[in-house]
C-alpha cells in the first residue's frame, strides 16, 4: 500500500471469526465480498474486529495478505452500533450483536455506510467460520446497504487496539478524534506476539 487513498477508493472488511479460523477461508471471504461489491482489494484500507479476536493468527495472516491493518475495538463499543442483522447467537458468545458488520463501520468513521453486508464464509464440506462486512466513509462514492450507525460516533476512543502488519501503514484512514486518540497512545500486536486481550 502505497501513498493516500482517495476517499472513494477506501473500504473496511469488518470481520468475525471462530477461533482457528484458517487465512486462507478469511481471505477468500474477503475477496469475495470485494467482488461482489465491484471493488478491487486495493481498495481495502483495513480490517476490523472485536478485540477478543484481535490475536487470531487467521485474521492477523489475513491483514498481512492483503498488506493492511488490522483494528479491534472492545465488545461494548461494537455493541453500540446499530447493524442490519444483529445476532442475539453472537450477543452470547462475544459480548455483542454484531462484529462483521459493527466493526466495519465503526473503523470507517463517522456517518460510516455498510457496501456490503455481512456474509460468512462457505469452504467446501463445512459450516463457515468467518464473516465479513464491507464499509466505506461518509461521503464515499457507491450504493450503500444501510443508512449508518447510531451512537457509534460518540463511542469511546479508549481500548482500540491496532494491530499492524509489518507491511501496513498504521493509521486508520480517517481524520477525527478517534484516529488522534488511537494514533496518541494504541495498543499494538504485531504478528508473531501475543496481544492481551
Amino acid at each position: 500500500m502505497t501513498g493516500p487513498r482517495r476517499p472513494d477508493t477506501v473500504l473496511v472488511a469488518g470481520v468475525g471469526a471462530r477461533r482457528g479460523v484458517a487465512t486462507a477461508e478469511v481471505v477468500a471471504l474477503i475477496g469475495a465480498a470485494l467482488a461482489a461489491a465491484g471493488r478491487r482489494p486495493a481498495a481495502l484500507a483495513g480490517l476490523a474486529t472485536v478485540a477478543g479476536k484481535a490475536a487470531e493468527p487467521g485474521l492477523l495472516g489475513a491483514a498481512r495478505h492483503f498488506g493492511v491493518p488490522l483494528w479491534s475495538f472492545p465488545a461494548a463499543t461494537l455493541a453500540a452500533v446499530r447493524v442490519p442483522a444483529p445476532s442475539a447467537a453472537v450477543r452470547a458468545a462475544v459480548g455483542t450483536p454484531s462484529v462483521a458488520e459493527a466493526a466495519a463501520l465503526l473503523a470507517a468513521g463517522p456517518d460510516a455506510r455498510l457496501v456490503a453486508g455481512k456474509r460468512v464464509s462457505a469452504p467446501e464440506g463445512r459450516p463457515g467460520a468467518a464473516t465479513c462486512a464491507l464499509a466505506a466513509p461518509g461521503g464515499a462514492g457507491g450504493a450503500a446497504v444501510t443508512s449508518g450507525k447510531a451512537d457509534a460516533a460518540a463511542a469511546p476512543a479508549a481500548g482500540v487496539a491496532i494491530v499492524v502488519p509489518s507491511s501496513a501503514p498504521s493509521g486508520p484512514p480517517r481524520t477525527d478524534a478517534r484516529r488522534s486518540a488511537a494514533a496518541d497512545a494504541p495498543t499494538r500486536a504485531h504478528p508473531g506476539t501475543k496481544e492481551t486481550l
